[in-house]
């Protein structure tokens, strides 16, 4: 089969990566895909949210199956439009994904539904949201509702902090995503994802993982889409798994329900596991990433097979197998993210860092300068990658490997993955 892979981040080298190992595999293309996605596929200036773009070179070039990574095509509409061209589509169509492109519509359908999750208040004015903060207090979380970049979600742990937040959500601080703003109640417990292949109105859940979003070590600092990632989730017992399988399943059997077409593709459910039982946090109508990363290296199935049955909506003939192996991802970040930061940084030695056991460096965000040097292009530059038997082995090679590759103004956080050594 010949296959695009929609993005050019981490997650998008990660689908691309676990698609290439496919018996299956004919062509292989990435739009626009990053200097790590250049040694496994054809990189082709792209527009992923460009449909009629789509559509053309697949035609052209005879693809079987288009694979969506990020939100932004998927919201734009990029997969209704390839699938009613006649081309097969992994991700939902825009109805399913406004699920993630609009915080209000996924809180209305977790409603609706009896899905558990915190209560909220949508506000579309700033004086609206600043009444209902001094009605309900602080703590609080205040959300942009559209997407941005996942950057819209503040906790406040005080009214300043809320106050703040609301103005600049309607000051235009993340474009038209703060237009109209989601005031949610704060949630306490451990926060991890389960991710599903949705097809049909069935789940099949994958392994739980659980990021660390905070730029620094301790958990403190400004959020970040995510500096590191570590899959199983020790904290989350057989008991609280069932828990949050069965959540996901209500929720795929409430997409048939309520959408006109098929939900096909992956659903992310964030969830924060509360003393009362998991609930949802969020929803995203595409693989997580960082999660991806850690969720891909530990998957036995062959990814063209789960692929292409998710996009036909053939669930029932998915064998999912997992591997029982530890998996701990750090992300390699340029300095001052996340925040302004600059490109151009030569990258050295992950050659090196790949040729430890179990390990494995996905690209995040890097490119090739005139003199073809691979260089960083990006916030989250490197996801690095450690598959062992125990947590301890797997942050060990991690960070070993780590060591392994600089670039200048390379910082990373030393304590991902310390929570699965807890328990």
């Amino acid at each position: 089969m010949n296959v695009l892979v929609l993005g050019g981040g981490g997650r998008e080298h990660a689908l691309t990566w676990a698609i290439a190992k496919s018996s299956r595999i004919g062509k292989l293309y990435a739009a626009p895909g990053n200097g790590g996605t250049a040694g496994i596929a054809c990189n082709v200036p792209l527009d992923a949210e460009d449909a009629d773009a789509v559509i053309g070179f697949s035609r052209d070039h005879d693809i079987d199956l288009v694979v969506v990574g990020p939100e932004a095509p998927l919201v734009a509409g990029v997969a209704e439009k390839v699938r009613a061209a006649g081309i097969a589509v992994f991700g939902p169509d825009a109805q399913g994904a406004q699920l993630e492109g609009s915080k209000s519509f996924s809180k209305e359908f977790m409603m609706a539904h009896g899905l558990p999750t915190a209560r909220y208040k949508k506000c579309t004015s700033e004086q609206e949201a600043m009444d209902y903060l001094h009605e309900v207090g602080a703590p609080i979380v205040v959300k942009a509702d559209g997407l941005a970049a996942g950057k819209g979600v503040i906790v406040a742990d005080c009214m300043e902090d809320a106050e703040e937040a609301v103005r600049d959500c309607f000051a235009g601080d993340f474009g038209a995503a703060g237009s109209v703003v989601v005031i949610e109640e704060m949630l306490e417990g451990p926060e991890c994802s389960m991710l599903a292949f949705l097809a049909g109105g069935k789940a099949l859940c994958m392994p739980c993982a659980q990021d660390h979003k905070r730029a620094y070590d301790g958990d403190r600092g400004p959020n970040t889409g995510g500096m590191g990632v570590y899959s199983p989730v020790p904290c989350v017992t057989p008991e609280l798994e069932a828990r949050m399988q069965e959540i996901m399943q209500q929720a795929a059997a409430a997409t048939a329900q309520d959408f006109a077409v098929p939900y096909q593709g992956v659903l992310y459910g964030g969830f924060m596991l509360t003393p009362e039982g998991p609930k949802l946090l969020e929803f995203n109508a595409r693989f997580g990433d960082p999660e991806t990363q850690v969720i891909m290296p530990r998957m036995e199935s062959d990814a063209i097979e789960v692929f292409s049955a998710v996009a036909a909506g053939r669930v029932d003939d998915i064998d999912l197998r997992w591997s029982d192996q530890c998996a701990v991802c750090v992300v390699l970040a340029s300095e001052g993210y996340p925040g302004s930061y600059e490109k151009g940084k030569v990258i050295l030695g992950i050659e090196e860092a790949e040729a430890l056991e179990g390990v494995t460096v996905f690209h995040a965000g890097t490119t090739f300068n005139a003199d073809d040097e691979l260089v960083t292009n990006g916030g989250r530059v490197l996801n690095v990658v450690a598959l062992a038997d125990t947590f301890e082995q797997a942050r060990e090679r991690a960070y070993e490997a780590c060591e392994k590759i600089n670039f200048e103004g390379k910082q990373m956080r030393r304590d991902i993955a310390l929570r699965a050594l807890e328990g």
